[in-house]
């Protein structure tokens, strides 16, 4: 664990303009305003990058920066006793911040984050909020989901801005917009289960209530309208009451529309870009390099508008630069959203981070993208250990700055989101693993789909051994490895609940050892063995079940409204349930009353394979979805 530097700065001789920033950091961390401590000096410089070069000398520090967000890494920098010179091309860097996929981060807990994103050199944030923001008149908007109030929203601008960051509201205005379409109060302006009626009047009206909540809540003239993945656009109650319209067509119209009230609103748009690239071709693939844009669909794009083109799939830097170079070609220089991998994980994502990030970074230098963010989604409930993503904000960000090096990455890390442990971060990652198949190709292992597969169906865990027979040997192999790495740093209770990554590496082991003997016994006909699983294996797993579940609640509710909480408890809890089934199947069919248990009978045979990944719990928690 790294020690901080104590930093002493004099409003006489310090710019004015960053006062603020200074004072809102003097909430957490040792940066003063007089008292014992290093010398804290300023000077403002001038570059077409963000720069900031750290100089430390007998009893003080200079600091010299290109801008408030360069100041900040800069007294990051200095609280981390790390010295030299950082600068980026990127005059926007930071976050997308997903708050719709059931976990709204308290406003509080975001003033934390916003200081240590500060303290990276961060100087933008997103809120991707669907429906998790309160609108006037609308009380089935966000209803039962914990979203933010106006004040909440303001109180965090406020916070944002002293820190040299710029909040962004990132909303959907056209797709995945099912949590609100589910009630009937939005009947009429719905298209499909997801998207919103175009060319419907109450339409825009409910959209020009967004856009006026964030117009009015942020001092930022920026919105995010989303309009992604809107695959069955037009497809719906618009094909039957206006009948087949090609959905570019659809789709501009709607966005013409949606431009038109951010304009009355003094806002300049941007939106996901993915559509435009679907649309094109038959299997609505975003990165096809092939499909052709029609002209006069290019020419429909309003010109205000910025194209965010996301990726967090390629791994190789070449792919990226193809995608920057079709968005030139539809005349828009892109902002790029890459991923700090949090969704469908219990933990951070490190490894998929690497391989992703970095090759989108080295592509974006190269053809001299300026805006970059990285996106943090919570697809299938918002499960992830969402401090332990800090670890992964300081690794791009220093990636974003040029620094490569482990090093001083941990420095940094263990300095400003201590008392933590980064190569703690980092060995619990290695949950999220990835092995080769019979034929040598690689498939990840979703430990979420694991812990919550059902104990008798198996369906995870029968198409991770259909793809490796051994693959639950190694993964228990790593889990103990795990452990031992974990065990020195679960009391530090700085970013990332370290005890709570140990609790699901705990169940997992004692689950994956579970399904195994049930496998063999039942196989077997070893009626011994299947008694001393009902008796005290299964017994022992619903112990670490429940001490996940505890550690879950506690984690969530250090960071989150206690909103979307029951979504995952409840998953606890039929694991539970489905394990003291399991149990009584044992014994029945021990006793006589039952032949066979029908679920180890279906089985997967190690000759097939399920198509895909099985990382929803709905893929994995029974085999019957209920429509």
């Amino acid at each position: 664990m790294e020690i901080m530097s104590k930093l002493v700065w004099s409003a006489a001789d310090t710019p004015e303009e960053l006062a603020p920033l200074l004072t809102n950091l003097a909430e957490e961390f040792p940066v003063s305003d007089g008292g014992r401590g290093l010398k804290l000096k300023f000077k403002r410089i001038k570059g077409d990058e963000t720069v900031t070069r750290v100089t430390r000398s007998k009893g003080g520090v200079l600091v010299e920066y290109t801008s408030i967000a360069a100041a900040a890494r800069g007294i990051g920098s200095a609280l981390s006793r790390l010295d030299g010179e950082n600068r980026t091309p990127f005059s926007t860097l930071g976050i997308m911040l997903d708050v719709s996929r059931n976990m709204v981060m308290t406003a509080d807990h975001l003033k934390m984050w916003l200081r240590r994103l500060a303290l990276a050199g961060c100087n933008l944030v997103m809120l991707y909020c669907e429906d998790t923001y309160e609108l006037e008149d609308e009380p089935m908007f966000g209803y039962m989901r914990g979203g933010y109030t106006f004040e909440e929203i303001r109180e965090l601008d406020v916070c944002a801005k002293s820190l040299g960051i710029e909040l962004v509201g990132c909303i959907q205005t056209l797709g995945h917009l099912e949590q609100i379409l589910r009630w009937s109060d939005f009947s009429d302006v719905k298209d499909t289960a997801r998207v919103l009626l175009a060319d419907q009047p109450r339409t825009y009206e409910l959209i020009e209530k967004m856009i006026k909540f964030w117009s009015t809540a942020l001092d930022s003239r920026r919105i995010h309208i989303g309009m992604d993945e809107t695959h069955d656009l037009g497809r719906g109650a618009f094909l039957d009451r206006f009948g087949y319209e090609r959905g570019f067509d659809i789709f501009n119209r709607h966005l013409a529309k949606v431009n038109e009230i951010c304009k009355k609103h003094g806002l300049a748009p941007m939106l996901w870009s993915d559509m435009y690239f679907r649309l094109a071709n038959e299997k609505q693939e975003y990165y096809d390099l092939t499909s052709k844009i029609p002209d006069d669909v290019k020419a429909a794009i309003p010109r205000n508008v910025r194209l965010v083109y996301w990726d967090y799939y390629h791994t190789d830097e070449k792919d990226y630069c193809a995608m920057i170079r079709r968005h030139r070609e539809l005349g828009f220089d892109p902002v790029v959203a890459s991923g700090i991998w949090t969704w469908t994980k219990l933990w951070y994502d490190h490894e998929q981070t690497r391989r992703t990030a970095l090759p989108c970074i080295r592509a974006c230098r190269k053809e001299k993208i300026r805006e970059l963010f990285f996106t943090m989604w919570g697809d299938d409930g918002a499960y992830c250990n969402m401090d332990s993503a800090l670890a992964g904000i300081f690794y791009t960000a220093d990636l974003a700055f040029g620094e490569e090096g482990r090093e001083r990455t941990e420095q940094r890390f263990n300095c400003i989101c201590g008392p933590t442990d980064y190569a703690a971060h980092l060995a619990a990652s290695r949950m999220n693993c990835v092995f080769d198949d019979r034929e040598g190709k690689p498939f990840g292992v979703c430990v979420s789909s694991l812990i919550w597969d059902d104990p008798l169906q198996g369906i995870m865990y029968d198409a991770c051994r259909a793809r490796d027979p051994e693959f639950d040997l190694q993964l228990l192999d790593l889990c103990e490895e795990i452990q031992c790495l974990l065990i020195p740093s679960l009391e530090l209770a700085g970013a990332g609940d370290l005890e709570h990554a140990a609790n699901i590496v705990s169940l997992l082991i004692k689950k994956l050892e579970f399904r195994g003997a049930l496998i063999a016994a039942y196989d077997q006909g070893d009626r011994l063995a299947l008694r001393e699983i009902a008796v005290n294996v299964i017994p022992a797993v619903i112990a670490a079940a429940s001490e996940f579940d505890a550690s879950f609640r506690r984690q969530w509710l250090d960071c989150a409204k206690p909103f979307g909480l029951e979504r995952i408890q409840s998953r606890n809890a039929t694991l539970i349930a489905r394990l003291e089934e399991t149990s009584l199947r044992i014994r029945e069919y021990l006793a006589g009353e039952i032949d066979r248990i029908d679920e180890l009978e279906a089985r997967l045979p190690g000759s097939a394979a399920i198509g895909g990944t099985l990382n929803r719990y709905a893929h994995v928690s029974a085999g019957t979805i209920i429509i």
